[in-house]
């Protein structure tokens, strides 16, 4: 990782730290998808509307997208990671323009040990999505690296349509209008990450990315046979362990339908955790609404009886800003959906 040492940037607050153990979660929704074309789709919504109630994520198998098209893509990342640094740099971001490599990224302003390149799937992507405020969404590709773009566009487009499978059986499963959500993601500012998790001399005080929750609508994770994936239980609040499962996605429900649901499904909590021996190799493509995109809870959630607990916030100027706290340490904790919450927030 460009000779990455251990510093006091990486090092995570004693209440922060994992367990030398994390215990392997049980009980997490496996969900198949396979049945989605032929049956009824009622069944699985009401499967995808406790997962995202009771978790806030869930595992999916028989989802569709070719295992040829997950190699390529995983195959590609591996060789640009193992590129050396000067190669990488030469696609590094920069804070104008947020797409590329980066290997010092904050989570909460604990530097992550970790690191990532950003694409977005649509090139060029939709005017909307090209300029926000001053930041340029346009795609770094390394050169000399034969077939990367390709593998990734490839893959991207696998993960739209599961996106918008996944975004069909949340709307159903809220009683909404199948179609309800898609709207919104129109000018999507979706993006995929590829991350790498070196090994870590010190793993018992820092952390691959440290604990959040996603700001976007969905998240779809692809992650290798290592592990490390850390969700923060809900029953009891203690960290356990998602056990890769071959062939299969976690889907994170990201901040967006918390609120487009009005509380009823809460976005999970997560971090990922490293170790001493493997590196590890994950693929989050996160699933994002247009940049002029008012997040508010939809009306059919909201009632007399159930009043909308957030006030409306722009998904771009909150987009925009979480980048920059991601790019940068700063001296206040970054913007998150509570700053919204009715009675929190100025009305």
């Amino acid at each position: 990782m460009g000779g990455l040492s251990m510093g006091q940037a990486f090092v995570q607050a004693p209440e922060h730290r994992p367990k030398p153990t994390v215990t392997e979660a049980t009980g997490i929704p496996l969900i198949d998808l396979s049945p989605l074309a032929a049956v009824d789709a009622d069944a699985l919504a009401a499967e995808v509307g406790a997962a995202s109630r009771e978790w806030g994520f869930f595992v999916v198998v028989g989802h569709g997208v070719p295992a040829e098209a997950v190699a390529r893509a995983t195959a590609a990342q591996r060789a640009f990671f193992a590129l050396p640094a000067e190669r990488k740099a030469a696609v590094r971001r920069s804070e104008a323009e947020p797409l590329g490599y980066y290997e010092s990224e904050h989570t909460k302003n604990v530097r992550d040990w970790k690191e990532v390149f950003d694409l977005v799937p649509r090139e060029p992507p939709p005017p909307a999505a090209v300029a926000d405020g001053e930041l340029v969404f346009a795609n770094k590709w390394p050169q000399d690296l034969p077939g990367f773009r390709e593998a990734l566009e490839e893959y991207a487009k696998a993960m739209e349509e599961l996106a918008f499978k996944i975004l069909e059986l949340i709307a159903r499963s809220l009683n909404l209008r199948p179609d309800r959500l898609h709207g919104f993601f129109r000018d999507q500012t979706t993006f995929i990450r590829l991350n790498h998790y070196p090994p870590c001399p010190s793993p018992d005080l820092a952390l691959g990315v440290g604990r959040h929750k996603d700001a976007g609508a969905l998240t779809i994770l692809y992650q290798d046979d290592v592990g490390g994936l850390d969700v923060r239980r809900r029953s009891d609040g203690e960290w356990v362990r998602v056990k890769p499962v071959p062939n299969s996605f976690i889907i994170n429900v990201g901040d967006i339908i918390q609120v487009w649901s009005n509380d009823r499904y809460e976005s999970a909590e997560h971090r990922v955790s490293v170790n001493s021996a493997k590196e590890r190799f994950s693929m989050p493509y996160f699933f994002n609404p247009a940049s002029y995109t008012m997040v508010e809870p939809v009306e059919e959630m909201v009632s007399e009886g159930n009043p909308p607990r957030y006030n409306a916030y722009n998904w771009g100027d909150f987009f925009s800003t979480r980048k920059n706290s991601n790019y940068r340490k700063l001296d206040v904790e970054n913007i998150q959906i509570a700053h919204f919450k009715k009675g929190v927030a100025a009305a």
